[in-house]
C-alpha cells in the first residue's frame, strides 16, 4: 500500500433507479445502478430488494443506500491502490425527494428502515464522497437496470452507456 496517490486523479459517476413493487409476485422492488470510472463502466448491478417496500420513496432510498455503499468501496479500493480520485463522486437519481433529503442535514425520517437508508446515505454526502443530484427519468441509465425498456427509449439509454471516448 502507498500512502501518496500517483498518477492522474479519476472521476466516479454513478447512476441509481428502483422500481417500486416491479416484481408481480411478491411485489418486491429491484434497485439498478451503474458505476462508471471516468468514462468507462467498471460496475453495475440489477437485484430484488431484501425487504417489500410500502412507497415509492423508501424503494429509492434503499436503492441509493446500496448503490452508495457499493461507491464507497470502490472508492476504498482505489485509495488502496494509491488512485487519487477528484474530489466527490457524483450520484444520480431520479426521484427529486429522495435527492432533496439526502443533501439537507436539517430533515429527518421518521419510518425506521427509512432513517436507517437516510443516515448511511447522508453520511457519505457530509463525508465529502458523494455528491447527489437529480437527472430527469429519461436520462438516467439506471432504468437499463430495473425495468423493461423498448425502442428508442432503450435504444437512447444502451447509447449513453456505452460512450465511446474516441468519437
Amino acid at each position: 500500500y502507498s500512502s501518496k496517490p500517483i498518477g492522474k486523479g479519476v472521476t466516479l459517476r454513478m447512476f441509481v433507479d428502483s422500481n417500486h413493487a416491479g416484481d408481480k409476485v411478491s411485489r418486491r422492488s429491484r434497485t439498478g445502478f451503474v458505476i462508471f470510472l471516468n468514462y468507462g463502466m467498471i460496475n453495475w448491478l440489477s437485484k430484488k430488494q431484501s425487504m417489500v417496500e410500502t412507497s415509492v420513496f423508501s424503494a429509492e432510498f434503499c436503492a441509493m443506500k446500496h448503490s452508495i455503499e457499493n461507491l464507497c468501496g470502490i472508492q476504498y479500493k482505489l485509495r488502496m491502490m494509491a488512485v487519487p480520485i477528484k474530489g466527490a463522486s457524483y450520484v444520480y437519481g431520479d426521484n427529486k425527494s429522495v435527492v432533496t433529503n439526502s443533501s439537507k442535514p436539517e430533515l429527518t425520517l421518521k419510518k425506521k428502515s427509512n432513517s436507517i437508508c437516510y443516515h448511511a446515505v447522508r453520511e457519505a454526502v457530509a463525508m465529502g464522497e458523494a455528491l447527489i443530484a437529480h437527472i430527469p427519468t429519461k436520462s438516467n441509465l439506471a432504468d437499463l437496470f430495473t425495468k423493461v425498456l423498448y425502442g428508442s427509449t432503450r435504444r437512447y439509454l444502451v447509447d449513453n452507456l456505452l460512450y465511446d471516448v474516441f468519437s
